[in-house]
Parts: C-alpha cells; sequence; structure tokens
C-alpha cells in the first residue's frame, strides 16, 4: 500500500481486495480520481445518518465501524466503506471512526459521478464490483445485503 500523504497507483489499488480484479488500465483511471485524506486516532470520518459524499479506502491505520453504539467490525489497510454512498444511498448506515492514526483514499462521489459521464465502462466495473461485494457479504457493516438494494 501506499505511503501517508500520497495518492494510491494503479498499482495501490490492486492491493485492495475489491478493486484488485479490476482490469489495469480501470484502476488506473480510478486512482487518479481519489482524494488523500490523513486522519488522528478518535477521528470520526462518517457519521451514521449523516449525508453520504464518498467512498473510502484505508491506506495505512485502522477504524471502527459502529450502528447503535456498538462496534460491528474493524477495517484494517486495503479494506474500504462508504460503498453505498457511490451507490446512491443519501445517508450513512454506520459510523467509522480512527481507532489509529492513518490516511485514506477518498472517491467523491461527485467524482464518480463525473466518471460515469466521461468513462461509463470505469464507472460500470468499480459499481459492479461494489455490488458484488456487497451481496457476498453477509452483514457489510451490520446490515444485509438487501439493505442496500
Amino acid at each position: 500500500m501506499a505511503g501517508p500523504h500520497r495518492h494510491p497507483s494503479a498499482e495501490d489499488l490492486a492491493g485492495v481486495p475489491l478493486l484488485a480484479d479490476l482490469p489495469p488500465e480501470v484502476r488506473e483511471v480510478l486512482a487518479d480520481r481519489f482524494e488523500v485524506q490523513d486522519f488522528g486516532v478518535g477521528q470520526r470520518l462518517v457519521a451514521a445518518g449523516r449525508r453520504a459524499f464518498s467512498f473510502y479506502v484505508l491506506a495505512a491505520g485502522e477504524a471502527s465501524v459502529e450502528q447503535d453504539g456498538s462496534t460491528v467490525r474493524t477495517l484494517g489497510p486495503g479494506e474500504f466503506f462508504g460503498e453505498i454512498a457511490i451507490l446512491g444511498s443519501e445517508r450513512r448506515t454506520a459510523t467509522v471512526s480512527a481507532t489509529t492514526a492513518g490516511t485514506a483514499w477518498t472517491l467523491l462521489g461527485t467524482h464518480f459521478h463525473e466518471l460515469r459521464a466521461e468513462r461509463p465502462d470505469v464507472a460500470q466495473a468499480l459499481e459492479h464490483a461494489m455490488r458484488d461485494r456487497l451481496g457476498a457479504d453477509e452483514a457489510p457493516m451490520g446490515e444485509t445485503p438487501s439493505d442496500h438494494r
């Protein structure tokens, strides 16, 4: 994985299970769209119930996923959250807070929508990978796959 403060490369994104099977050219286009966000211990990255605008991949550090005041999952480098926002939900379904300092790569919803217009093939590949992952996860972020449809 890339070091802190650095935008991801297509090779970095190949280390993210969700993105690993995408063609290298698709990962190259995606890499250019990600922003870099550093975070500190205890920082809330997203809050349940708030409007959702970004998809996140942890490049470094760890975070906890909470629903209804209980931790339902711990995330580490290469893991992601916020895919529900990219797929159309308007509200966050969980709170994600940093348990260590780290770096996240973020794909803003506006960048994803631009990608849909400019490179529908790339947007479709990412969306398909996300939907496959949501369908394969028994309970992503404490939800059932049917909660995402």
